[in-house]
């Protein structure tokens, strides 16, 4: 059986933290920023852990085993 390509856009949105965690940014950062509050803006700026439902699918598409 061939080996399954790198999704190239996935490894770039996903990365693999010490702990084998992956982690990504949250989105919805790209306008209208200017009316949220600090507090929202600083959220916005942190990595959140991928949820366990797309780890599975995030592995298989990614070098990240």
């Amino acid at each position: 059986m061939p080996k399954i390509k790198t999704h190239q856009a996935t490894v770039k949105r996903f990365r693999l933290t010490a702990k084998k965690k992956l982690k990504h940014r949250k989105g919805g950062q790209d306008h209208f920023n200017s009316r949220e509050t600090g507090k929202t803006k600083r959220i916005k700026r942190l990595d959140i852990s991928a949820t366990k439902t797309l780890v599975k699918t995030i592995r298989t598409l990614t070098p990240y085993n």
